[in-house]
């Protein structure tokens, strides 16, 4: 921690909401006299690429002048009227729960702009590329950095467009559909979602989230508490996505460019467990608790679920294709994070709130690699991979291969890897849950959970030899290893895996104290 004055922690939470946006506004400017003769597409892309590292920066200089002995406490805080007739506020600020998640969507929209600097996107223009990048990033900053409900909304709504956008215009066979089905889900979801959020507003009085924390629920009976649950979770819900909410993101994540897929693997998934922790456990406490256990067995069937498509994916003539694969099993993982959060415990919370994390680098890795295998070879079908001529990384490309079987085993939860822990933590959660709740049935849940881990393992081991190993013949096409700016791209991704994994208390030790207080019903 660096000492560092508050109304420079405003500014810095501030200008990660609002410098994305001024970026997307000069990327569509003509290009500057002085770059004339040189690649205009370059000089765009390499716009995106400052910007994002000036957001990142901010974001880092933030995490470390936050006054991480009291993590419980909303800082770098911002509050100025808005909209006085609705009591509406530009309410900002960043605890424990938030801050680690705009690190981590700073640092993933950074390394997607550096990826698409030295791998330019294939498509239409690269300048409305780099703005849509741009305003996806402010709307998923704001996201976690909003504290008043419809603010939340707008900036929830706000990622919704550059992403189908980019799924339509820069992705592969069959975008079109894809990205339908994506806008239709999310905004049908949005609209319930949005009468829930007016329901909990009007209903309390206000729309500040840290005075319905602070109020526990007390300003609305259990009813109304209910009902908003139920219309706010089903908008959640479709945005995490839970079973069988999720038909929408095999398609997405097949269809999008590589940096699509990282960044909606990687943060937009987080925004509707970010939700459930922020909004509906604090403000609804007793309509939660009611909806509690079907949360759980939700995320336990989509745990199960997740792990047997990817298996007959995974499985030989199965035609399966590899992003397809790890889009099914974005499905179980954020099973772990649903079970976490519907556990109602600090326990179970810390671990979603983990897993969220952990998912975020591990996923955003394979997505990158995955991207990086089918450039080179030009497939991700799991067959043509693994056939005679196909991959076989380990004797092709080494490093490769090796990164690849990392993410793989980071996936599964290996310990001393990021990915254990939250989903530890979430069985743990499950094992003693939260008063009022049932502890038969969420033994039911953790065992079903944990039997989810070993179907895990079990597909990401069939990955990890079907492309990885085997010997290919002499006359097999030669594969690029890994290139310098892969490397730079992909480095922070696994030392934050490695090191989430063997320290997790640099992790739990933000979150935890902000989760307490939570669920003890404030935030100050």
């Amino acid at each position: 921690m660096i000492d560092i004055n508050e109304s420079v922690m405003q500014f810095l939470l501030a200008f990660l909401v609002v410098g994305p946006l001024l970026g997307a506004a000069t990327a569509l400017l003509p290009a500057p006299p002085g770059l004339k003769g040189k690649s205009p597409e370059q000089a765009v892309l390499r716009h995106g690429v400052t910007v994002t590292g000036a957001v990142l920066l901010a974001a880092l200089v933030l995490a470390l002048g936050f006054d991480h002995d009291q993590p419980s406490k909303m800082q770098a805080t911002t509050d100025i009227s808005w909209i006085p007739a609705l009591d509406v506020r530009i309410h900002l600020g960043t605890d424990g729960i938030s801050l680690p998640l705009l690190v981590l969507t700073a640092l993933l929209t950074f390394l997607s702009a550096l990826h698409s600097y030295f791998k330019p996107p294939a498509g239409p223009s690269p300048k409305a590329f780099v703005a849509l990048l741009l305003v996806l990033e402010s709307g998923t900053l704001a996201t976690f950095a909003v504290l008043d409900l419809v603010l939340f909304f707008l900036a929830f709504e706000t990622v919704l467009i550059p992403m189908y956008f980019l799924i339509a215009r820069w992705g592969g066979e069959g975008r079109a559909e894809a990205a339908w089905k994506f806008i239709l889900y999310t905004l049908l979801g949005s609209v319930v979602m949005l009468l829930g959020l007016l329901l909990i507003g009007l209903g309390a009085g206000t729309f500040d989230m840290v005075a319905l924390a602070t109020d526990n629920g007390r300003s609305l009976t259990t009813s109304v508490q209910v009902t908003a649950v139920l219309a706010i979770g089903l908008g959640l819900a479709v945005k995490t996505p839970m079973w069988p909410l999720h038909s929408w993101l095999p398609d997405a994540h097949t269809a999008a460019p590589t940096v699509g897929s990282v960044l909606l693997a990687g943060v937009l998934l987080k925004m509707g467990t970010y939700g459930f922790v922020r909004i509906l456990l604090p403000a609804a406490p007793d309509g939660f608790r009611t909806f509690a256990p079907y949360l759980a067995a939700f995320a336990v069937v989509g745990i199960i679920y997740g792990s047997l498509a990817c298996l007959a994916l995974a499985k030989r003539g199965a035609k399966g294709d590899l992003k397809r694969l790890i889009a099914y099993s974005s499905v179980g993982h954020m099973g772990f994070v649903l079970l976490g959060v519907a556990t109602m415990t600090p326990t179970g919370v810390n671990g979603a709130l983990f897993a969220n994390i952990a998912h975020g680098l591990i996923t955003g890795l394979l997505f990158f690699l995955v991207g990086a295998l089918k450039d080179r070879t030009g497939s991700t079908d799991l067959d043509t991979l693994a056939q005679e001529t196909g991959a076989a990384l380990y004797g092709k490309a080494p490093r490769l291969g090796g990164l690849l079987a990392f993410g793989a085993v980071a996936s599964l939860g290996l310990p001393g890897l990021a990915g254990f822990w939250g989903e530890m933590l979430a069985l743990f959660g499950a094992f003693d849950p939260a008063e009022g709740l049932s502890r038969p049935a969420f033994l039911t849940f953790m065992a079903i959970g944990a039997f989810g881990t070993l179907l895990t393992a079990a597909y990401l081991l069939i990955v990890v030899r079907r492309v990885c190993m085997g010997a290919a013949p002499r006359e097999a096409p030669e594969l690029t290893d890994v290139r310098g700016h892969e490397f730079a791209a992909w480095t922070p991704l696994v030392v934050l895996t490695v090191v989430a994994g063997l320290w997790p208390r640099t992790l739990l030790g933000l979150t935890d104290p902000a989760v307490q207080q939570l669920l003890a019903g404030g935030t100050r």
